[in-house]
């Protein structure tokens, strides 16, 4: 009965590393680490956001080792990609992205963990070379236009006329709020214009304005 069980034992274990060896697991995980860390590192260098976070980098370089070892069983083992393919189905991920780009980062690692998964080594290093390279290039690249901002004015009920007339010069506005009281009149504006433009000097020198206020909405790149 002991030969019996050990010989079933060393069958499974020489069975799983037939199609699944030590070194070929090492070596993946290996690559998977370095180009995790390099798409970690393109993301620092082309981030045009307000708040860098370190963790989605650490979180970039993760996607990419986990993806690996996954695509690894899944390629040797017909009957556990299908129970793993049912487990990922079941996973909600409750974490919103804000940036599009981010979610774009993210379907990078995975793809690279794919491809190192399924031992296509030289394809996943290419991939990751070419569009660390594009990305590089865009960064260097200012994509400007008219960015969307919350335009806040106190003023003088008395100086409506004038701040009428200031605002008119804006070609793309709409009215958000407009809050009358014993202090004055209060005026919020949603406007698409240049940040170079100086809107705000332009509404002091108006007179009867108290203080003019102007918030960027959104974080756009080339802001």
């Amino acid at each position: 009965m002991d030969g019996i069980v050990k010989n079933s034992v060393l069958e499974f274990f020489q069975g799983q590393l037939a199609s699944l060896t030590p070194l070929n697991v090492t070596r993946a995980l290996l690559l998977g680490l370095l180009a995790g860390i390099i798409i970690a590192l393109v993301y620092r260098r082309t981030f045009r956001g307000v708040l860098f976070s370190p963790n989605f980098c650490v979180t970039l370089v993760m996607l990419t080792l986990i993806a690996t070892p996954v695509v690894l069983c899944i390629k040797s083992n017909l009957a556990l990609s299908m129970g793993m393919v049912g487990a990922l189905s079941i996973v909600r991920f409750r974490t919103a992205v804000k940036d599009p780009l981010d979610t774009a980062y993210m379907f990078w690692s995975l793809t690279t963990g794919i491809l190192l998964g399924a031992e296509m080594y030289l394809i996943a290093l290419v991939v990751v070379a070419l569009i660390a390279l594009v990305m590089l290039g865009i960064s260097f690249i200012k994509f400007t236009g008219p960015n969307s901002f919350l335009f806040v004015i106190h003023y003088d009920p008395a100086a409506q006329a004038a701040v009428d007339a200031a605002t008119a010069r804006v070609k793309t506005k709409r009215l958000r709020s407009k809050t009358q009281s014993a202090a004055g009149t209060e005026l919020t504006l949603e406007v698409r214009v240049d940040p170079r433009n100086d809107l705000v000097s332009q509404m002091l020198d108006v007179d009867g304005v108290y203080d003019a206020t102007l918030v960027m909405m959104q974080n756009e790149a080339g802001a």
